[in-house]
């Protein structure tokens, strides 16, 4: 029986309106990587202060191995505002203490890089303080390390740093974390164990993300539980998980046959085709046309560093007529042209600061490049979910059956009549949430509201810019379920892998004012910051242009047609090929597991004493799981080509 290193036994809390636990026991151990998901008010904050010692609990008892050192990052910083940030991250080390330990460097280098270390906390904006209180933890060495949330504010590149520092922090089986958040990619990075936080108790799973979702559908299945939103939400991802972009890149050994009867009946997660000929019913053919955009923040002498360019346009003067400006300042795009079409579904990465909300800005002609052209088809209707919540605050007196009363009585949504009040409740809202005003809903069911009154509008082109905060991983399953269903052209910037990879079918990276295709989804771009090669192909139905050219002529247009068409007569053998093995694969499987149930039979009536003779059987035994496994990998190698 493992030493736990915190045990919680028989522990039990109830807050005044809620309660939280109820004899909950379970324990962590020196080695786990534990990711803790749940709905939002569920207790997984709670939780973690109950672990650290912060919040006293009712009835129960908690223990903790004598010795450990516990680092705690909360989701909201208690940093001095008046400190400096040398001060508050560094505390006071001098830069000889930090640079000489490559650590300590690292953590420094990338969290406080651009944030100069004499300007007070109170100056920095919430993602600065968020990186100054992450290296302020990361620089101690813990042996436990809690961590709420801590992909909050942070972007792509700094999240894949961190899932990397948090893996090689500690040697194997040495060192404990608990993290708590939203982001899946994350969790099935770097867990190796799962807690669901649920009405009381706490649900234990052995793996990451992708393994909790297979578990957590197979208990409902092995229970017999009646059929809920809520499982057939977990089966819909899980699909997406052993077909998608999670199974090609993480790679997960699941079962083969008990994955695939999980899923046999339920269908892909949206029909591309039809939502690409409903949308093209709704826009027409031009969506957006970005051509040759070039895009400067125009600098001042003093603001002016070695990487300002300089950029001839050419403008009208106050009578019209045109003539030729420099502009002096910081290039954000680059002389871009990316065309964009009816029912495409397109997702962007890239840094803080490398024009993401720029390029949302220009697409939807509320910006005007510098240089170059936006085409905008007659037909298009914008909406745009916006980080910020301020659409809601004037609506905020209110109540929400008032605001949605405003709307028309019912939609079509797939295929089926539906009442704002009905997508309410899908969207995760009680009925008896209609008389609430709308000042009084929580962050997330801000988030949510602000979703339901766009789609209600009925636009045709929809821009999201961080579409998950403020959401659990219920609720984003939710939202990605109903976007699945959405008829239109999609344009979705976040930092969250997993939402990206399952809302769009295609991914794009900014790099240098380019955009690059990523062919293999946002893996492709963890490769791109690592210096790695990656092919940067066009796409079918939305070109990218992202060199000196301009845009492809109608011979450039043929050739990639004709090449497009090779292609996919050659995809179509090599998936035709990939299948028959599957089916092979799955014959011999099946042999193999008849195999080793003789074999296991054979051991449970083998003498005890003749360990010679179990030896040997156990020798077969694994040398036949062995090769399962092997099996079982190239079949998800091949699914790979079948699927893509």
């Amino acid at each position: 029986m493992p030493v736990h290193d915190i045990g919680l036994e028989h522990v039990s809390l109830e807050f005044a309106t809620k309660n939280i636990f109820n004899d909950v026991t379970l324990g962590v151990v020196e080695g786990d990587r534990i990711g803790i998901v749940g709905k939002n008010g569920d207790g997984k904050s709670t939780l973690l202060h109950i672990l650290s010692g912060k919040q006293p609990i009712d009835s129960g008892r908690v223990t903790r191995r004598g010795g450990l050192t516990m680092g705690v990052l909360d989701q909201w910083d208690s940093l001095n505002d008046d400190d400096t940030v040398k001060k508050a991250a560094l505390e006071n080390r001098e830069d000889y203490e930090w640079a000489a330990d490559a650590s300590s460097r690292d953590i420094v280098e990338t969290l406080l890089l651009d944030i100069p270390l004499d300007a007070t906390v109170g100056q920095l904006s919430g993602g600065q303080r968020r990186r100054v209180d992450l290296a302020r933890l990361l620089l101690h060495d813990w042996d436990i390390l809690v961590l709420d949330e801590p992909t909050n504010h942070l972007d792509m590149p700094t999240i894949h740093w961190l899932a990397a520092h948090v893996k090689s922090r500690w040697s194997d089986g040495n060192g404990v974390l608990l993290v708590v958040t939203h982001d899946r990619w994350f969790l099935d990075e770097v867990c190796t164990r799962m807690w669901e936080v649920h009405d009381g108790t706490i649900d234990p799973f052995e793996g990451g993300y992708s393994a909790y979702m297979m578990q957590r559908v197979e208990r409902e299945r092995q229970a017999d539980v009646a059929e809920t939103k809520r499982r057939n939400l977990a089966r819909k991802e899980l699909a997406w998980l052993t077909r998608g972009a999670r199974a090609r890149s993480t790679k997960q050994k699941f079962h083969v046959k008990a994955a695939r009867e999980l899923i046999a009946d339920v269908p892909e997660p949206r029909n591309t085709l039809e939502l690409k000929a409903m949308a093209t019913s709704r826009l027409g053919k031009q969506v957006v046309d970005l051509i040759d955009v070039t895009q400067v923040y125009e600098q001042n002498k003093d603001e002016r560093t070695p990487d300002s360019v300089s950029v001839d346009v050419v403008v009208d003067d106050a009578n019209g007529v045109p003539h030729t400006r420099t502009v002096v300042g910081k290039r954000i795009l680059d002389n871009v042209t990316w065309l964009i079409g009816p029912g495409d579904r397109f997702g962007i990465v890239g840094a803080n600061g490398v024009g993401k909300s720029t390029l949302l800005k220009i697409i939807n002609g509320s910006l005007t490049p510098t240089a170059g052209h936006v085409n905008i088809g007659k037909t298009v209707k914008f909406a745009v979910l916006s980080q910020r919540l301020d659409e809601l605050e004037k609506l905020g007196k209110y109540r929400v059956q008032e605001v949605l009363s405003r709307y028309k009585p019912s939609y079509i949504i797939d295929g089926k009549e539906t009442t704002p009040g009905q997508l309410m409740e899908r969207l995760g809202f009680e009925a008896a949430q209609l008389m609430t005003p709308i000042a009084d809903l929580s962050g997330g069911q801000k988030r949510r509201m602000q979703l339901l009154l766009i789609l209600l509008d009925e636009p045709n082109v929809l821009i999201m810019d961080e579409p998950g905060n403020d959401l659990d991983t219920d609720m984003l399953a939710v939202m990605e379920d109903l976007l699945d269903t959405w008829p239109g052209t999609l344009i979705v910037v976040s930092h969250d892998a997993y939402l990206l990879e399952r809302v769009t079918d295609h991914q794009f990276a900014i790099f240098n004012g380019k955009i690059r295709h990523l062919p293999g989804g946002v893996d492709d771009y963890f490769k791109l910051l690592d210096g790695q090669d990656v092919p940067d192909n066009p796409i079918s139905g939305g070109l990218v242009s992202t060199g000196s050219e301009s845009v492809l002529s109608d011979a450039e247009v043929k050739e990639h047609e004709q090449k497009s068409a090779a292609e996919e007569k050659a995809a179509r053998i090599a998936r035709r090929e990939a299948s028959k093995r599957m089916s092979a694969i799955e014959r011999k499987i099946s042999k193999l597991n008849d195999s080793k149930a003789d074999i296991e039979a054979k051991m449970a009536s083998q003498d005890p004493s003749d360990f010679v003779g179990l030896g040997k059987l156990n020798e077969e035994l694994q040398s036949i799981q062995g090769e399962i496994d092997e099996l079982e990998m190239e079949w998800l190698e091949k699914s790979e080509i079948v699927e893509g």
